[in-house]
């Protein structure tokens, strides 16, 4: 992925990030809460060696090298069972010597000869006693018994201490800031990859970026998602102030400077799957190209759920599936429709054979009558992957419109009805997203009816010039 896509990921998922930060910072507040303190008290040791008054330069720092290179095995002996056995008996602790090794840490600087002792415990003050005990009992195993010559000599190693442990004012641990900056770290990194696996596992479509990364077929517009699209389908009628209605019109921009070199201006709408808003979008787009004065058919080529004569609430029990099969003629159930120069073909009954009644030879002859006549002649197709009418039909037609819709889609799909297009020889002239959010990054920023009624053919046509003619005129 991109620097972009991360960006959009993190302005897709801001919410889920920071629900994840909070909940880390939550976490840290409440572990922080709940342990117990623990306080440190630390005591510092000098470790030398002795040296009568009249010992030579040389036998100094000779000694001084020896403690140096026994400090380091020095620090080993702190917390041994020989040193805190002593320390539990003189403190009198209920613990044993393996419990309270966990609790003393001795540490030496490089090249140093000092030991540094640090206790942690619960009690402050038991603490300081307990670094105390250790610090006086360490120097004692060592100096009286580990490195005691034989006989009455004494000693040459020589620990003193040079820094007692006092009774900590603070407690060590938990460390709050720290604790509320990692919980803010892990909780933001836990958003972040949340994030990115869901997108990484999201194969919908949500976006026009989306589609880019299917197919170099161009983005014709983009649809916003309407919650009453069902109870009022047709949005550039109902309210053509609505935004929604404006992306229609967009659309139908886009359309008219589709370069078809020269072909039929006929276009076959359609999707991959059910549900993605085809038959609103052919709709609506019939509409908003008759607002321009253009004359457009708007023929309903979904043989098995028709929904154009439902939308457009006109009479659909006779149409295109009789004028193909002949049983009526065109003149006869081309229904007019609106103020505008927009005349409807209903599907007419459902067929036992819709595929090859939309690839017969009376379909082409169809649809060569109304692109002679007509500017735009749009029909609406069942959906690629679930039939083959839509492919069959595109054939016939100067191309063909994919509509796919952001949060249902699925870009699998999509690449699926793209390559059954290719796949045919027909063209795609190109996809037009539907039901995008109105906010976040995935944003895409009635006339009078005639029920029933018959023309002829050619009466249609002519009325329809000479008011073009007379549009014009004015």
């Amino acid at each position: 992925m991109e620097l972009r896509d991360y960006v959009r990921i993190l302005h897709k998922s801001w919410v889920l990030i920071l629900a994840c930060l909070l909940a880390g910072l939550g976490v840290a507040a409440l572990y922080s809460l709940v342990v117990s303190p623990k306080y440190e008290a630390s005591t510092e040791l000098y470790v030398s060696v002795r040296s009568g008054d009249s010992a030579a330069t040389g036998d100094l720092v000779q000694g001084t090298n020896f403690a140096r290179q026994a400090v380091t095995s020095y620090v080993d002996v702190v917390d041994s069972a020989i040193v805190l056995d002593r320390v539990i008996e003189k403190l009198g602790l209920d613990t044993t010597s393996d419990e309270l090794a966990e609790q003393v840490e001795a540490t030496s600087p490089l090249n140093t000869v000092l030991i540094e002792i640090v206790v942690t415990d619960d009690d402050p003050e038991l603490a300081a006693e307990i670094a105390n005990a250790v610090g006086d009992n360490f120097a004692d195993v060592v100096v009286n018994d580990l490195e005691k010559p034989e006989g009455e000599v004494a000693s040459l190693v020589k620990i003193e201490t040079i820094q007692p442990a006092t009774v900590p004012a603070a407690a060590s641990s938990p460390n709050v800031p720290l604790n509320l900056v990692l919980g803010a770290l892990v909780g933001l990194a836990l958003g972040i990859g949340i994030a990115v696996l869901r997108s990484v596992l999201d194969t919908r479509i949500h976006s026009l970026h989306d589609i880019s990364q299917i197919t170099d077929k161009p983005l014709l517009g983009g649809i916003a998602l309407d919650p009453d699209a069902r109870t009022r389908p047709l949005i550039v009628h109902a309210d053509p102030r609505n935004p929604r209605a404006e992306s229609f019109r967009s659309l139908r921009t886009n359309l008219q400077f589709v370069n078809i070199e020269g072909g039929p201006r006929s276009f076959v709408v359609s999707s991959a799957g059910p549900g993605e808003g085809k038959s609103t979008t052919t709709a609506n787009l019939a509409i908003s190209l008759a607002e321009t004065g253009a004359s457009v058919a708007l023929i309903d080529g979904d043989l098995r759920l028709p929904k154009v004569a439902e939308y457009l609430s006109i009479e659909g029990g006779v149409g295109l599936t009789d004028v193909l099969i002949g049983r009526a003629e065109l003149a006869d159930v081309l229904q007019k429709w609106g103020r505008g120069r927009l005349f409807v073909l209903p599907s007419g009954r459902v067929p036992p054979n819709p595929s090859e009644l939309l690839g017969s030879a009376a379909m082409a002859t169809l649809l060569a009558t109304l692109t002679e006549r007509f500017d735009y002649v749009l029909i609406d197709a069942p959906p690629l992957l679930l039939v083959t009418d839509a492919a069959v039909v595109s054939k016939l037609a100067g191309g063909a419109i994919l509509v796919a819709a952001s949060g249902s889609t699925k870009k699998q799909e999509l690449a699926g009805a793209v390559r059954a297009l290719e796949a045919i020889g027909s063209r795609l002239l190109g996809i037009v997203v539907t039901m995008l959010p109105t906010k976040g990054p995935d944003s895409y920023g009635y006339g009078n009816y005639t029920y029933g009624m018959t023309h002829d053919l050619d009466e249609v046509f002519d009325t329809a010039d000479t008011r073009e003619r007379a549009r014009r005129r004015a």
